[in-house]
This record gives C-alpha cells, sequence and structure tokens, in this order.
C-alpha cells in the first residue's frame, strides 16, 4: 500500500496541472495536508491507526466551517463574512480520525439547487462526461471521489444534495437520519432537514466516515442477509417519466435480488407523496426556511450578483405567512408517523435515485424550461425521504451508459441496518 504522503502528492500534482481551470475545488489546504499525511504515516510506521480514516483524502463541502476562514457556502456575498472562529464539530472529528483535509469542495450557491450548477465559481464537469451537470449541491464532491481527487467527500443533504451528484456521478452517497450528525459550523439551508453524510467509492467508506461525522466507534460493516429481506417497491408517482435506459437497470437490480432470496413488494404511498405536495404547495420547507436564514440580503437587497436560481425563488418564498409555514410543519410530524408505520414489515424500500441521467449543461442554461423541468426531476424521488425523515443510500447501478443510482430507503433511526443491507446489495450488483 502507497503511504498517504505518495497518494497526497500525486493528488495535489493533479490538481495543480489544471489549476487555471479548477472547478471542483474552491480551496486546497496542501501545507495542511502534507502534515496530517506526514502523521498517519509515522503512526503506520508505528503499528498506530486511529481508524479506518487515518491517512484517506477526505474533501468537505464548502459550507463547512474551518477556523479562521470566512466559509463561502458557494456565494461571492460570503466573501466578506467573518472568519469562523473553529472548525466544524464534523471537521474537528475527521482531523482526530486521522482524516487528511486537502480541501473545500464546489457546491450551488447556498446548496439550494439539484443540477449542480454555478455561476461565480464555475459549474464542474460530470466525471463521466464534463458536457454534463454534476448534480448539486454537492457537485464537486461527486466528481472529486469520482475522479480520485478525493477517496471519501463530505457534503450535505437537504433534498437530495448527496444522492444526486452520487447517481449522476456514479459513486456511493449517503444521507443519514436527519441529527444524527451535527450541523454545527454548517451554513444551513433547512434546519428541518439538513444532513450531512459521506460519499464515496463504496458503502464500507461511507459507514466509516458516518462513523466519524456521527461521534460513534468504528466498527467492521457485517453485510446483511439478503435471503429473505423484505424490499419494497413503491410504484407510482416515483416511477414516472423514468428513462427507459434506467427502468430496465432498476428491474435487473431487483431481479438479481430476488434470485438472492429477497422477497419483493409492491407497496403504495402516493397518497403520502399527495399528502406532502399538498402540504407544501404554498412553500417548500426547505424555501420558507432558507427564505429565514437569508431575510437581511432579501430584505435590503444586495450589490453583489446572486444566482437567480437562488435569489428568486428565495424572495417568492420569504413572502409565505409564519401561519402557512407552521401548518405545514404540524402537517409533516404526522406524515413521518404515518410513513414509518407503513415499513414496520419491510426492511428496505428501492427505486431509481434519479429517473433520468444527467443533461447536458448547455441544454439546460439554453433552456429555462428544460432547466426546470430537469430540476424537478433530479430532485423528485429524493426529497421525499428528507421531508419524511429517513435515512438513504444512493449505490452506482449498473446497465446504463451514463451513471444512475438505485436508492434504498430506510427507517427513521435504523443507519447501520441501512448500510449492512447496502454493502450485501452493492456486493450482489458489482458480481
Amino acid at each position: 500500500m502507497s503511504s498517504a504522503r505518495d497518494r497526497l502528492e500525486a493528488v495535489l500534482a493533479r490538481l495543480e496541472s489544471r489549476a487555471a481551470e479548477e472547478k471542483v475545488f474552491t480551496r486546497l489546504y496542501p501545507e495542511a495536508a502534507r502534515a496530517a499525511a506526514d502523521a498517519a504515516d509515522a503512526r503506520r510506521k508505528a503499528g498506530i491507526s486511529l481508524g479506518p480514516l487515518d491517512g484517506e483524502i477526505v474533501s468537505i463541502k464548502d459550507l463547512l466551517d474551518v477556523g479562521g476562514e470566512p466559509t463561502l457556502a458557494g456565494s461571492l456575498l460570503r466573501r466578506t463574512a467573518g472568519p469562523a472562529q473553529q472548525d466544524a464539530p464534523v471537521v474537528q472529528r475527521l482531523r482526530q480520525s486521522g482524516a487528511v483535509i486537502i480541501g473545500k469542495t464546489n457546491m450551488t450557491e447556498f446548496a439550494f439547487t439539484a443540477l449542480g450548477l454555478n455561476p461565480h465559481y464555475g459549474t464542474p464537469g460530470n466525471n463521466a462526461d464534463v458536457a454534463r451537470v454534476p448534480g448539486g449541491s454537492s457537485s464537486g464532491a461527486g466528481v472529486s471521489v469520482a475522479e480520485g481527487t478525493s477517496a471519501i467527500s463530505i457534503g450535505s443533504d437537504t433534498g437530495g444534495s448527496i444522492r444526486i451528484p452520487a447517481a449522476l456521478n456514479g459513486v456511493v452517497g449517503f444521507k443519514p437520519t436527519a441529527r444524527r450528525v451535527p450541523l454545527d459550523g454548517a451554513f444551513p439551508l433547512s434546519f428541518a432537514l439538513d444532513s450531512l453524510g459521506p460519499l464515496a467509492r463504496t458503502v464500507a467508506e461511507c459507514t466509516a466516515a458516518d462513523a466519524v461525522l456521527a461521534g460513534e466507534e468504528s466498527a467492521p460493516l457485517m453485510p446483511a442477509r439478503l435471503d429473505g429481506l423484505r424490499v419494497g417497491i413503491p410504484r407510482g408517482y416515483l416511477f414516472n417519466d423514468t428513462e427507459q435506459q434506467i427502468a430496465r437497470a432498476f428491474e435487473d437490480a431487483i431481479r438479481k435480488l430476488e434470485r438472492s432470496g429477497a422477497r419483493l413488494f409492491d407497496i403504495a404511498i402516493d397518497d403520502l407523496v399527495d399528502a406532502m405536495n399538498e402540504a407544501t404547495q404554498y412553500g417548500s420547507i426547505a424555501g420558507m426556511e432558507g427564505a429565514a436564514i437569508h431575510a437581511d440580503w432579501l430584505g435590503a437587497g444586495t450589490d453583489v450578483a446572486v444566482d437567480p436560481h437562488v435569489s428568486i425563488p428565495l424572495a417568492r418564498y420569504a413572502k409565505a405567512p409564519v401561519s402557512i409555514y407552521i401548518r405545514t410543519m404540524r402537517s409533516r410530524a404526522g406524515h413521518i408517523v404515518e410513513m414509518d408505520r407503513r415499513l414496520v414489515d419491510l426492511d428496505v424500500l428501492a427505486l431509481p435515485t434519479v429517473p433520468v441521467a444527467a443533461p447536458l449543461i448547455d441544454a439546460v442554461m439554453a433552456d429555462p424550461k428544460f432547466d426546470e423541468r430537469m430540476e424537478g426531476l433530479l430532485l423528485r424521488n429524493t426529497e421525499v425521504f428528507n421531508y419524511f425523515d429517513q435515512c438513504a443510500i444512493s449505490l452506482p447501478m449498473p446497465g446504463t451508459t451514463l451513471p444512475s443510482g438505485l436508492m434504498l430507503v430506510g427507517r427513521n433511526g435504523h443507519d447501520h441496518r441501512l448500510l449492512a443491507i447496502a454493502a450485501s446489495v452493492e456486493a450482489l450488483l458489482k458480481a
């Protein structure tokens, strides 16, 4: 196995060679990373390990605080923000685990959109085809892991912002149950919906990173038995408008599961999705909470450019009455209980992470209607499970020309069970 320092230098050399057009990273920490890599190598020589992340190259989304610098969150507005007083708790935990933090990855402005576009810091091209969108909002995270400039990247997921770029770039992306991982020091989009989680090449790497982020003891990943696994397929609305190649790959994946002894059940949740859409018809939770977070500049205006994909909807959500927000949150509480009740007799739900392949950047930039349609389709399947407060993971799904994802969804708080199931499904899909 090569040394941490050698692996780091290879990545830094690669990034240096494209420095003039760098769009995946917004900031690099070469000297701090070298020191961390050297320390990891010294521990290894002494037979000491801080855990599975010791010496691994990790990147963090540009909404996590690093002490001494402003947290940009993909925006020009934040360039004049005061420096963070200290590292976010998850960054502290990564450092304590021996992770080599190489830099901050690009994101959509204020983590607000799903395509992965950023007019200020550039849009990272999809790893499979640089002419296509990377998915967002953790755009740089998905590309960085897929291209190998990070072993693990930490992203955030409010409506799918980890799982969408994971699916579109062909990597694993895990959204833990909200509030399992501390959000302190992470620039917020939605107090109710935000989650911090990892993107990586494998479920095992995501599991190791998740334990560090959540402040848990790392334990060996024990894959779950597939024989007798109860898999719910929520056919209906979440399967509409799925591209034929993705639909076929999904059917192949679940038939493979069935041949391994899993039991497949169709489960009806369209009524709950309808209830979610009705509860949020006057304003999404992320939109209303985001408008409150950004009330200062929304109210006073700003001379600094803000992506209209962000400023226009936030200005609209800012007009939503407080009573609408309260009613939405009360409705959601009841819907969460009902969704959990439906899943009691199942181990996991399975569906495509996104119903479409990554669209071309030029196509979405040229046509606002196509842009809006793609934004809606990319978010559709993932955001449901943020609303219903569940954990979910996207696995690379074989059988499509461009990368696509198989999403597995677990009950609230059943994160470890979901990861164990995902490890077995991952091995099956790779076989």
